[in-house]
This record gives C-alpha cells, structure tokens and sequence, in this order.
C-alpha cells in the first residue's frame, strides 16, 4: 500500500524523501474542459503536485444543496492530476480566502444572527459538519493511501490571522480522522508573532506562506516547529488586482531567486498562484480594511501561467529554477497564439426595470431588509417602494452600489467605496433601487456580513417601512431575450439594460473582449456569465475560455448599468489588463 508521511526532516513517499513541487490551481477559476491542459503544462515546468482549495458556497449554495457537476466536480479534478501523473494538495477550508467570495462561507449561513464564523459554536459547526460529510469521500477515496494523487490535507486556512479557538481545529480534525482522512493533516499561516501557534495544534503540521525573504521566513518557522519538513504552502510569487488601480505584477528574476533560496534550503513549496484563472460571474472577493475594495474579473495574479493558460517569462525562469535541482521535462508550451478580431454590433435590448418588475415581489414587513432575505445571495436586487412625498432619503449602510429611480428617471448612485448613505429624492413616486452586490470580504472581521440596504432606511428622519425586494434571476436570459427589441437610431445603449448580439465561429477558441466605450456591468457568452467589466479599470478585456465558443451561431449579451457610447464590442488578438506599476 502506498504510504505518505512526515519524516524527521523530510516528507517520505513510499519511505522515500520526497520534496513537494506544487502549483496553485484553482478548479473553480477554470473551464473544466481545459483542466487537463493546465495540469499538464504544470508538469511541464517541473511540477510534482497540484494544489486547490475547494470553495464551500459553491459547493453550497444554497441551504441543504452540494454540487459537484460542470466545474465543480472535485474528483474528475484530481482524477486528471493523477492521470498526468502528479500528486495532489486539498485545502477544503471551510474558510479559503483566496480572494473569493465571502471567503468561500455560504452568505446562507449567516441569516442566521446566531452562527459563528471560524469558530466553535454549535450551529456552525454543524454546518461545517454536513458540508464535510459530503465532500470528503470525494478525497478519501483519491488518497495516496489508496492509490490516489492525495498526499496532505489542511486543516481551516491561515487561521492565526483570525483566531485561536483551539476547539473548533480540534473538530475540524477529529471529523477528517472520522471521515478517513490518513494523509498527513496540516496548516498553514503567516511566520509572523503568534500566527503559526494561534492557527495550529500539536500533531498538526506546519507550514508558511510568504512571498519574500525566504531564509528568514524558514527560519522563524523552524524555530517553532524544530522538527519535519520546511514547507511554503503558498509561495506569493503575484498579486491580485482590485478595481481602480493598476495591474500588479512582480519581477520574474526576484521571484526566481527567492524560489531558488526555498529549493535551496531543502524546502518543500507551492506556488501560489501556479496558474489563477477567472472569477467568473458574481464569485470575486473583496477586501475592506477601512476602504472596501472588490477584486476584479481576472485573476491572472501574475502567475506563471496566464489567466488564458500560456507561459510567461516567469514560467520560464522558474523552470530554470526547478531544472537546476531536479529533472524538468523536455517538452514546453506553445507561447499564445493570436486570437481571431471582430466588431461585433448589439441589435436589440431590454430595459432592466422593466423585465424584473414584470416578475413577482415579494413584500417585506417592517425595516428595509439585507438583500438575503429573496433567498438569493450573489448579484443584483432591486428595491421598490412607493413613496407619498420627497426628502433626503438615508440609509445606515449601501452594500455595495445603488442606482435610484423614480418613476423610471434616473436619481443617481451610491456607492459604498465612497461611503455615500444619502440621496434627494425630489417628489412622490415609486422608487426602485438596483442594487449591486460588488463582492462579499473574504478577509478579516466583516466575513459574512449582509448585503444591500442596511437599514434604517429614513425619509426626512422617519422611518419608511414595507418594502417590496426582488431578486434579478440571471441564471437564464430567456425573459430578457423575450422582452428584448430592435435598437434604432445609431447610438449607444442606455442601462440598466440587457443588450444582444449574435457573431459566427468556426468553433471553440479563446477569445478576448474588449469593452472599451461600454462603462459598467457583466457579459454574457452563450448564458454563461463571464464576469464583471468596469470603464475604471485596471482590466480592460475579457477572458472568453475557447470551450464557450461553439461553431456557428453565437450569442453575446451585455447587461449594462450605465450607458454606453457605442453599440459595438471587439473581440481582440490577446487580453489587456492594464497598466503596471511604474
């Protein structure tokens, strides 16, 4: 029987030293039909194991829910690890971070005012217990151990960052013993003051993350764990970008040097991100430390690998890194190819407002509610009431972007990031209130808080009460296609607004589109949810995986929240995302 242990100073595979070579790949960040290729092309930089974390609300949903179909089939993933022959790392949280949505913990989970976040009281722990149960067989029976790529499993997710119950990591472990869980068990947190001891227990491996100074890194986190294998578990060789700021990018050679150091010092790593992928639809995180800020689209992080799966020069030089300590293979990728280019031209489009009002509201008694309340928990919402006079209307908090109309004119916005809580209102009428969920915090204290108009909502200083609120279903597109009409004139498009076009293929191929005249909202691509666009920037395409693109007849569509200046979009040779730092 294959064996996977925590030596002296070394992981033993089979008995055998063995050091961990492994990229960050995020299954749900990829189209499932082009999993094999990155997988393979990890390889093929001197890889020996992939890495994922697996994201609970996607999993989950909604209450009672577990899906593992499409992209989010966890053990056709492993599988294909284990079919290129690598080894594999599960990171299942049940708190991930990653610059995902809530990090990774169901919104549904916290409409109940009484459930704790990463710790251990009950209900959430009963909640982490269910999700558990269903998700891992799906790794016990794909470790080493049976004959699996599986070799280590991780206990929560920098947890000395955010707490100390030394309980809750307790349960969390005494479920995964239970569940069958007999690779090694480890954690991993930041090799700062008491992070590694807060986030961990004795038995539990520890591991670092970290992005520089690596010597000194190891070193601190030698000094607490004086025996088994130094490890990175998350080697930062990038970033992440969030709306309105440049594009971050880090120099290929100071990251090679610094993966050179932790190979040197006879570490074990994985490089965070080996290949990041995309955020699609409404799943980007945000962060708010006094300011919020929500991630965008991509999530190319400046990964070895492009957000569209090709080589970079930091592939390059890490595999010269690899090649120097270990054997790398022959074989490389193919750089990126170029794209095919067209102006594709919306014809017809449907009035937001209009298409969501024609579908039922349901009436809530009493203080204006979180967006949860419709059972949705990811998008947009619209807020409708009838109002018998004007005034300053406020809010206690907008979470996370509110555009007023009275009477289908359009009042204005406000927006979280500026901290705007009020807005005139000039006359009586029905006020209808889209509201955008930008992107749940995935880091710190504000995990798992509500969405939408927080209230009191006060007109004048009294309260209005009994609101109508109606989620925006765009899990299907078929009423805004049915509601639809022929655009005229030669304009642009006004919004809120779903916006159609049809354009021709030859058949799958990556794509890029280019958005530039449109200013804020989400494209479409057959239905399926590419993401969200912003005028302000840093990216300025967006990723279109070949997979989507079928031959003949496509269709493109733009909900659109603003307004546009033209009716066109470009398919572009390659993705653009935006100026670097200088």
């Amino acid at each position: 029987m294959p064996t996977f242990a925590i030596g002296d100073r070394d992981f033993l595979l089979n008995g055998e030293p063995f050091r961990i070579l492994s990229g960050a790949i995020h299954y749900f960040r990829v189209h499932p039909d082009l999993w094999a290729d990155r997988i393979h092309k990890a390889r093929l930089m001197g890889l020996n194991t992939i890495e994922t974390y697996v994201p609970w609300n996607e999993h989950s949903p909604t209450p009672g829910a577990f899906r593992t179909d499409g992209g989010l089939d966890l053990g056709r993933f492993l599988d294909l690890v284990a079919a290129e022959g690598l080894h594999a790392i599960v990171r299942p949280g049940p708190y991930i971070c990653a610059e995902w949505d809530n990090g990774g913990l169901p919104a549904w989970l916290f409409t109940d005012p009484t459930i704790g976040v990463r710790s251990s009281e009950p209900g959430y722990l009963a909640a982490v217990d269910r999700f558990m149960e269903q998700l891992l067989p799906i790794v016990v029976e794909r470790q080493v151990t049976r004959g699996g790529p599986v070799v280590l499993f991780q206990i929560e997710n920098e947890y000395g960052a955010y707490g100390s119950d030394k309980a809750y990591l307790q349960h969390l472990v005494d479920s995964a013993k239970r569940a069958g869980v007999d690779v090694p068990l480890f954690t991993c947190d930041q090799p700062f003051g008491t992070m590694i001891e807060d986030g961990s227990l004795p038995g539990l491996h520890k591991t670092g993350t970290f992005g520089s100074r690596a010597d000194e890194r190891l070193a601190f986190l030698r000094e607490r764990q004086p025996d088994g294998p130094l490890m990175c578990a998350e080697f930062w060789n990038g970033w992440f970008d969030n709306w309105g700021t440049h594009h971050h990018t880090t120099d290929a050679a100071a990251s090679a040097a610094e993966l050179d150091a932790l190979l040197t010092a006879g570490a074990s790593v994985n490089i965070y991100m080996f290949h990041g992928g995309t955020n699609f639809g409404f799943t980007n995180g945000a962060n708010d430390k006094g300011i919020y800020e929500p991630t965008i689209t991509s999530y190319d992080y400046d990964a070895p690998l492009t957000e569209d799966g090709h080589p970079t020069g930091k592939y390059f030089a890490f595999r010269d890194v690899i090649a120097r300590h270990f054997p790398v293979p022959a074989e490389v990728p193919a750089p990126r190819p170029r794209a095919t280019e067209s102006v594709v031209t919306v014809s017809s489009a449907a009035t937001l407002l209009d298409v969501v009002s024609a579908g039922p509201a349901e009436k809530m008694q009493g203080t204006i509610p979180p967006s949860e309340a419709t059972g949705q928990y990811r998008g947009f919402f619209v807020y409708e009431r009838e109002l018998a006079n004007g005034g300053v209307l406020t809010f206690g908090q907008v979470r996370d972007r509110a555009q007023f109309f009275l009477d289908g004119l359009p009042l204005g916005t406000l927006s979280r990031e500026l901290g705007e809580r009020s807005i005139v209102i000039p006359r009586d009428g029905l006020l209808q209130i889209l509201m955008e969920d930008q992107g749940r915090v995935n880091y710190g204290p504000r995990i798992g808080e509500a969405k939408g108009l927080i209230g009191p909502a006060l007109l004048d200083g009294a309260e209005v009460l009994d609101w109508n609120l109606r989620p925006v279903d765009l899990s299907s597109l078929q009423m805004f296609r049915a509601a639809a009409n022929q655009l005229s004139g030669s304009g642009g498009v006004a919004g809120p607004s779903m916006s159609f076009a049809m354009f021709e293929a030859d058949g799958p191929g990556d794509r890029y589109l280019c958005l530039d005249g449109w200013t804020k909202g989400n494209a479409f691509i057959n239905g399926f949810n590419l993401g969200r666009y912003w005028s302000r920037g840093p990216q300025r395409t967006l990723y279109v995986p070949g997979p989507l693109i079928r031959e003949g007849t496509n269709e493109l569509a733009i909900l659109e929240l603003q307004s546009s200046s033209s009716r066109d979009l470009r398919f572009v040779h390659g993705p653009d995302l935006g100026p670097d730092e200088k």
